[in-house]
């Protein structure tokens, strides 16, 4: 079972037709219990003319799939579609050194960032932590710690569709368009770990954008309950990729993003302040201050929160582009804890401004960005082809 297609002997239409039979065809081998490969020749290319890739599931990522291919074909490369092994069930005892990624050979272009295995037990813990399939997830996500924002999103979205069952543990709803340009909202709850566990997951789904927005404490003199706060950069205390990604390699918010965001927050004329988000894995620094106000000081950072360089350092990892929009609760420097009645107060005053920005920075992506945000300037010689909107080179 192979299908080949010679994208130079396309047309438009033609085009079309043959990502919808290559597609159909990864989908055919998938369901015969096979992972589907795909081979790329491209006669442009000097030092990589040929290169292969491995699936699982590819019905969960095929607006993406039906895009890269389309732009290969359109470029006049070959694709060729067939089975390539027997796939793995999850309770396999083989799986388990399958997932292992640290021995990968990154000398060698591939075509995409993950083995099969790795795709089908993302897409399988992704239905278990958010209760909801993968493949209804959207190409812009927002993730957030508090269940307000997911309950604003339902007031946004009334037709949005949430988890099958209660009780899971990052419960996800779903704004669902037909080309896959609708809006996902994650609640992730608090702290690092949960923040890499989602983006772990969420990355095989190769997402056009991941925005961040959740609450943070205010560092600065100048800043009031309720202001906001751009990332521009991220002082990393979180202490949970540092193993594969050492604190040494600058991790900083997509600039288009930030871009979005900061006209948006303009436009409302909302008081904010861009800079250092200082992200910590311990809630309660304030009772171990020495290290942390030591770095906070030399970073010259703005606010501390939990989660936000987690999902920016993952974001790098797997070139997704992300961004961080963040609201003052507290000024735990400044004698304004974050209290019971206080929090309530402001949570009522802030939750819908804040989604809105979040959503306004999301519009401005479909109308200027509709492939997706340019980003192949992040991708590494030898990093793999599919990873990133639009690389195609």
């Amino acid at each position: 079972m192979e299908h080949v297609i010679d994208g130079a002997d396309l047309d438009l239409d033609g085009t079309d037709a043959a990502v919808t039979a290559l597609c159909d065809a990864l989908e055919a081998i998938d369901a015969d219990g096979w992972y589907p490969s795909i081979e790329v020749i491209r006669p442009w290319s000097m030092h990589n003319p040929r290169i292969t890739g491995e699936f699982a599931r590819p019905a969960a990522i095929r607006r993406y799939l039906e895009r890269e291919i389309g732009a290969l074909l359109q470029r006049g490369a070959t694709v060729a579609v067939r089975p390539s092994r027997p796939a793995l069930a999850l309770d396999d005892p083989q799986l388990f050194a399958a997932l292992d990624e640290s021995e990968w050979d990154l000398r060698a272009k591939k075509l995409f960032l993950f083995g099969p295995e790795r795709m089908s037990l993302s897409l399988d813990r992704l239905g278990h932590y958010t209760g909801t399939p993968a493949d209804m997830f959207q190409r812009y996500i927002v993730f957030t710690n508090y269940a307000m924002h997911v309950e604003v999103f339902q007031e946004h979205f009334p037709d949005a569709v949430g988890p099958s069952r209660p009780g899971v543990q990052m419960p996800a709803w779903h704004h669902r368009q037909p080309d896959g340009s609708g809006v996902s909202i994650v609640n992730i709850g608090v702290g690092p770990a949960n923040a890499k566990t989602i983006t772990d997951h969420v990355a095989v789904l190769r997402p056009d954008a991941m925005l961040m927005i959740g609450h943070c404490g205010g560092l600065r003199n100048h800043q009031a309950i309720g202001d906001f706060v751009l990332a521009t950069g991220y002082m990393r205390a979180d202490n949970i990729l540092d193993a594969v990604l050492p604190t040494s390699v600058p991790v900083i918010p997509n600039p288009r993003l930030n871009a979005l965001l900061l006209a948006a927050l303009e436009r409302r004329t909302t008081s904010f302040r861009m800079g250092t988000v200082y992200t910590t894995d311990n809630r309660n620094w304030e009772l171990n201050q020495r290290l942390a106000l030591e770095a906070m000081q030399l970073s010259r950072s703005v606010a501390v929160d939990m989660e936000s360089a987690t999902i920016a350092t993952n974001g790098f990892r797997y070139r997704i582009p992300n961004a961080t929009l963040l609201c003052v609760s507290d000024k735990p420097l400044h004698g304004s804890p974050k209290l019971s009645e206080a929090a309530r107060d402001f949570y009522d005053s802030s939750r819908r401004q804040h989604l809105d920005i979040a959503l306004d920075c999301i519009e401005g992506v479909r109308q200027v960005h509709p492939d997706g945000i340019p980003n192949a300037d992040l991708r590494s010689t030898d990093e793999p082809l599919f990873g990133a909107p639009s690389d195609v080179d």
